[in-house]
């Protein structure tokens, strides 16, 4: 298995900190134009070399509303990027996705959050699906199960996972994030092993085994969550294949 770099933009020593090996990222934002993915323009616009997602005083965001590449559903895949926040929002980056058909630009699936507390940044979250898989600093096991999703997600924490170790005090980790600032989000996901980095520290794992609930492969979409006023903006977006 070809492994590619794990060398971030802003890294902290740590235990959790990954080292490289070249694998052959491809960029999937040209820099200029939303060329390759689709969305709501109201929201999404080019700007300054990066891709930015606004709300605006006054504007109304029914529901969270996503920008989708449209280069296919990547599988076992390494994806980087350069995110900054700005205002008190939500964002993140959804992968092994599926589009909804009731709601434009809607997606559900697995998503490393963004928010601009950092409360939850780095965390696993099911958007639309099994909601919280594992919070920052957590690595957790997801067994199968039987039953309806809404048995199990409970007050926004899928409770059928089990922590499997600490990968760091919650509080440490999120001093590794920089504030009004750029930093880096990199997601690694092989098979059913899914992992999000933060300025190349590891800020959570899972092992999804819910065969029933699980993707293998689907879209990658950045999202502008509901809310106050923010702007969200990314910047050398990569994606490498893992064969």
């Amino acid at each position: 298995m070809a492994m590619v770099a794990l060398v971030c933009v802003a890294c902290g020593n740590s235990a959790n900190t990954q080292q490289e090996s070249d694998g052959g990222s491809i960029d999937i934002f040209n820099g200029t134009s939303l060329d390759g993915w689709r969305g709501d323009t109201n929201f999404w616009r080019v700007e300054n070399g990066a891709i930015v997602g606004e709300i605006t005083p006054g504007t109304d965001l029914p529901h969270n509303t996503f920008l989708i590449w449209d280069g296919g559903r990547p599988a076992d895949f390494e994806f980087v990027a350069e995110y900054r926040m700005t205002g008190n929002g939500n964002s993140g980056v959804n992968y092994r996705s599926e589009e909804l058909a009731e709601l434009p630009f809607a997606l559900r699936g697995y998503q490393a959050d963004i928010d601009a507390a950092n409360t939850y940044t780095g965390q696993n979250y099911e958007e639309r699906g099994r909601t919280i898989l594992a919070f920052p600093g957590q690595q957790m096991h997801l067994p199968p199960v039987d039953g309806e999703i809404g048995e199990y997600a409970i007050g926004n924490i899928w409770t059928a996972a089990e922590e499997t170790a600490n990968l760091g005090d919650r509080e440490a980790l999120k001093a590794n994030i920089k504030i009004d600032d750029w930093n880096e989000i990199r997601i690694v996901a092989v098979g059913n092993n899914l992992k999000h980095y933060i300025n190349g520290v590891l800020m959570s794992e899972i092992v999804d085994d819910d065969e029933t609930n699980r993707k293998l492969e689907g879209l990658i979409g950045l999202q502008l969550h509901t809310g106050p006023p923010m702007k969200i903006e990314y910047r050398n977006i990569q994606l490498a294949i893992l064969e």
